[in-house]
C-alpha cells in the first residue's frame, strides 16, 4: 500500500504532463507527415512542409512583423514600466495606491475588451490601423506586467546606494541608468522576455488592430481558414520552438544569475 501511495504523486505528475504537452506533441509530429492532411495514421516523414513555409513570402513577412511589434512594444513596456515603479516606490504621490490599482487594472481586463476599446478610440481619433497600432495594444497589455514585476523587485536595501549617488553629486537620471537599472536588471530582463512571449503568439488585438501588414498568429488564422495543412502544423511548430527558446534565454541569463546571487 505505502509503495502505492509514493507512485501516486509521480503518477498525478505524469497524467498532468501527459495533457499539457500531448497537443504540442501531436502537433509537431504530425509536421513532418507525408500527406495533405495531418491526420492518422502518419505517412512517413518529411521536411517539405518547413521548407513551403520558409519559401512562403506572406509567411516570412508575418514573421518578420512578429518579431518587429514583439521587441518594440516590450521594450518601450518596460521603460514606462521602470519609470512607474520608480516613481510610485521611491516618491510618496499623493494617490499612490489609486495609480497603482489603475496601472494594474488591465490585466483584469479581456483582451477582447481591451481591442475593441483601443479600435473605437483609433476611429475617433482617425488614425489608420497599421503595425504602430497592434504595437501600442501590446504596450496596453504589457505594461501592467512590467510594472507589476519591477515594482515587486524596488527593494529598501537599494535605497542607500542611490542615496549615496545623490550625496557624490549625480543627477537623478543618472542614479536612475547607472545605480537602479543595474541592480534591477534582472527584474527588468524577466519582465522583457515576458512580455516578448505574450506579444509574440498575441491574436486578437493584432487581428483588430491591423489591416494589411499582419503578424503571425493572424497570417496562421488565415491559413487555417482555408482547412489543416501540415504546412499550419510546421509553422506552429517554429512558433513554440521561438517561444521555448525564449524561456530558456530567461532562466539562463536571469533567474540562474538571481540564484547565484
Amino acid at each position: 500500500m505505502r509503495p502505492l501511495l509514493r507512485a501516486l504523486p509521480w503518477l498525478y505528475l505524469a497524467l498532468l504532463y501527459t495533457f499539457i504537452f500531448l497537443p504540442v506533441v501531436v502537433l509537431v509530429l504530425f509536421s513532418f507527415q507525408d500527406g495533405r492532411l495531418p491526420v492518422p495514421p502518419f505517412q512517413g516523414a518529411t521536411l517539405r512542409w518547413y521548407g513551403e513555409v520558409l519559401s512562403d513570402s506572406r509567411l516570412m513577412a508575418a514573421l518578420g512583423n512578429s518579431f518587429l511589434v514583439a521587441l518594440g512594444s516590450s521594450a518601450l513596456s518596460v521603460l514606462l514600466g521602470f519609470l512607474a515603479a520608480c516613481g510610485l516606490a521611491r516618491y510618496h504621490l499623493p494617490g499612490s495606491a489609486l495609480l497603482r490599482g489603475v496601472l494594474i487594472a488591465p490585466m483584469t481586463v479581456s483582451y477582447l475588451i481591451i481591442a475593441l476599446g483601443l479600435l473605437s478610440t483609433l476611429n475617433a481619433a482617425g488614425l489608420p490601423l497599421s503595425l504602430w497600432t497592434v504595437g501600442a495594444g501590446h504596450v496596453v497589455i504589457n505594461l501592467p506586467l512590467c510594472f507589476a514585476i519591477i515594482y515587486a523587485s524596488l527593494g529598501g536595501h537599494q535605497v542607500s546606494m542611490e542615496r549615496a549617488a545623490r550625496d557624490l553629486g549625480a543627477p537623478e537620471w543618472k542614479v536612475m541608468w547607472l545605480v537602479t537599472a543595474p541592480m534591477l536588471m534582472p527584474a527588468l530582463l524577466a519582465a522583457f522576455f515576458l512580455s516578448v512571449t505574450f506579444s509574440w503568439d498575441e491574436f486578437i488585438i493584432a487581428f483588430l488592430l491591423s489591416r494589411f501588414d499582419v503578424t503571425l498568429p493572424v497570417e496562421i488564422w488565415s491559413l487555417l481558414r482555408s482547412g489543416l495543412s501540415p504546412k499550419t502544423n510546421a509553422i506552429g511548430s517554429l512558433v513554440f520552438l521561438v517561444s521555448v527558446a525564449l524561456l530558456l534565454v530567461l532562466e539562463v541569463t536571469v533567474f540562474r544569475k538571481a540564484g547565484r546571487r
